[in-house]
């Protein structure tokens, strides 16, 4: 995490022409060799050099593939610069391979004529061997597309941490910081916050403190060197212009939890977390245990059921209960969901989707869970569903499926990915002020006008059931998921009262809509050729596409929905301004689905399931076929 103050008015540009507004970084190695870890500190310094950046860490599935292999590889991709960044980047143009594999798994992704740094004392016959790789690459002049740095790393940290006597494996484990030093010499970086970093992290262990920093010292200091007699130069690029305020760099599972947390605190509610690890929501458990102090309550549980079982039980009891998982863990939960829709309670599912099905991808972005949101359930079980498109949109999503929660007793899905959990991005943290509050209300008298038992099920003119807190003096009341008698919840299903309630419960979830913004045009104008429709992470390669293929002169437009279910009222209406509607999404067309069938449109899909997400270049290609 980075914590900066920005200046207002900023007005600083790159030296010249030559200079690029963005560079695309992606550091690969194996997975032990700590390139989350170096990705993640370069992230820092960036941040704090006032650059605007998005990052993508992109792990292997397996725990502890063997060392070496191609899929034990480990990349973290970041783009950063002087003007707005909304993606991690296509092509990188600096690619750090840590080993053959990295390079095979990587270089072609990588921008002809862009830099490869190797290590090649990691290239050794074995090592080729299990990279596929019959002669070594960085000697047969397959790599001559880009240009080629390749030094022995390894050998150079060895040298570095020497007088800290430290063995062979523990002063390899230092490679990585030599690695980030060279990068923070190549793009003008400071080293303080990050030897203080080190600090902090080894202060148990100065030795390991003191001989990171040496290693990371020493890259540093080979940079120099090396510009002198290769491709490696150094490139400053100035500060984005950003309005003033404090700011820090946050991940979507660090977004997802904050703004739990201040839903929680503005519904005036405690919060109690049920969740059972899985990747690649593990991490807002993780965060959320940290956060006691404002009223949370963590639990991890045996398994899915459980915790979504526990949740229900907690906003039962008068709290806020919330679960999240991903796909797997998410259709275990389906019938708990089913009893808090029965029972009207709220609730909060985050949904951190994978590949799937079953175990599927684990560690790959994919948002392939969007029908299982909105239809997943048996029976008629409507719910609202959310979506957020960036890490730090993830905050906001959190409070407003907090607020839909509590306002209509109901619980509610918020679907981000393993590429907005994962990924890290500025965030100007917002004021307190500047969020409406919505306390939750009890009822606390008898709410029956002719006097009887009180009625859990009476509905006000939103559809809205009362909320009773258990052991509230004359509010005894009956709860559970079988259908109920409207108003008095007894035990009941007559096929009338099964017509009634099912039609209220979905009348309650459509009305959500009257509480929702109206949805705007993202980008363009509200009606012309053609719309890119998106939902979701692809928020940030669509807006650049279409501001591209705006700069061209195409009549596009960019409209990006965050309430999947119900949608605004007014989207069916904009969508048929336009002559066609394309929808890029990470699965085999879904929500292009949900818009045919609500809104009558042709809705086009672009589809995408490798696991990756979408460039800017396949989408804007898209456009260009759409309109030709």
């Amino acid at each position: 995490m980075a914590t900066v103050l920005a200046e207002p008015n900023s007005t600083q540009r790159p030296g010249d022409g030559a200079t690029p507004e963005a560079v695309v970084v992606r550091f690969a190695g194996d997975s032990g060799d700590g390139m989350q870890l170096t990705g993640g500190q370069f992230t820092l310094s960036t941040a704090l050099a006032g650059n605007d950046l998005a990052t993508f860490p992109d792990f292997p599935a397996e725990i502890r593939a063997p060392q070496g292999t191609l899929f034990g590889v480990s990349a973290f991709q970041i783009n950063f610069g002087s003007t707005t960044i909304d993606t991690a980047g296509d092509a990188p143009d600096v690619l750090v391979a840590m080993n053959p594999a990295a390079l095979k798994t990587n270089v072609q992704a990588l921008k002809p004529g862009g830099l490869i740094i190797a290590d090649s004392g990691e290239f050794t016959k074995r090592n080729l061997e299990k990279a596929k790789y019959e002669v070594n690459p960085l000697e047969d002049g397959s790599l001559a597309k880009w240009d080629l740095m390749a030094f022995d790393i390894s050998a150079l940290t060895l040298e570095s941490v020497k007088p800290f006597g430290l063995g062979n494996k523990e002063a390899l484990r230092c490679k990585n910081m030599w690695t980030l030093g060279l990068a923070l010499w190549m793009f003008d970086r400071d080293r303080a916050p990050l030897v203080e970093w080190l600090k902090d992290k080894f202060r148990k262990n100065p030795v390991l403190a003191d001989a990171n920093i040496a290693a990371l010292n020493a890259g540093h200091a080979y940079g120099e060197t090396a510009e002198l007699a290769g491709p490696l130069k150094k490139l400053h690029l100035d500060p984005v212009p950003t309005p003033a305020g404090l700011y820090r760099t946050v991940t979507g599972a660090e977004a997802v939890s904050l703004g739990l947390v201040a839903g929680a605190q503005l519904a005036d509610l405690p919060m109690f977390f049920g969740g059972y690890p899985i990747t690649p929501a593990s991490a807002i458990l993780h965060n959320l245990a940290k956060l006691k102090e404002f009223g949370v309550t963590t639990f991890q549980a045996e398994d899915e059921i459980a915790a979504i079982c526990a949740a229900i039980g907690a906003s039962y009891a008068g709290q806020l209960g919330v679960t999240s998982s991903s796909g797997p863990g998410i259709a275990l939960k389906g019938e708990a969901m089913g009893l808090a829709i029965m029972t009207e309670l709220p609730l909060v599912i985050v949904n951190s989707q994978r590949g799937g099905p079953s175990t599927g991808l684990p560690t790959k972005t994919e948002q392939s869970d969007l029908y299982q949101a909105v239809y997943g359930r048996n029976g008629d079980a409507p719910l609202p569903v959310i979506a957020a498109r960036s890490p730090a949109d993830a905050f906001e999503c959190a409070i407003e499926a907090c607020r839909i929660a509590v306002q209509y007793m109901t619980p509610v899905i918020l679907l981000t990915d393993g590429y907005i959990a994962n990924a890290a991005e500025p965030w100007q943290v917002p004021s307190p002020d500047g969020f409406t509050p919505f306390p939750a209300t009890f009822l606390k008298e008898n709410n029956n006008p002719a006097g009887g038992k009180v009625l859990p099920y009476k509905r006000d003119e939103r559809g809205v059931r009362p909320w009773i807190k258990p052991g509230t003096a004359g509010l005894m009341h009956r709860i559970g998921g079988i259908e109920k008698a409207p108003d008095t919840g007894d035990l009941d299903y007559s096929p009338a009262t099964h017509q009634l309630q099912t039609d209220a419960r979905k009348a309650k979830v459509d009305g959500v809509a009257a509480s929702i913004p109206a949805q705007e045009v993202t980008l363009g104008e509200a009606g012309g050729k053609l719309a890119v429709v998106g939902w979701g992470s692809t928020y940030g390669p669509i807006i650049q596409a279409v501001r591209r293929a705006r700069a061209k002169g195409l009549d596009v437009s960019h409209v990006h929905v965050r309430h999947i279910w119900p949608m605004p009222a007014n989207l069916g209406d904009l969508l048929k301004g336009y002559d066609k509607v394309l929808v890029p999404e990470m699965n085999t067309g879904q929500f292009k689905t949900v818009l045919r069938d609500q809104f009558l449109v042709d809705a086009r899909p672009l589809t995408k399931t490798s696991g990756q997400p979408f460039t800017i270049a396949e989408i804007e290609a898209a456009i260009e076929t759409a309109l030709a």
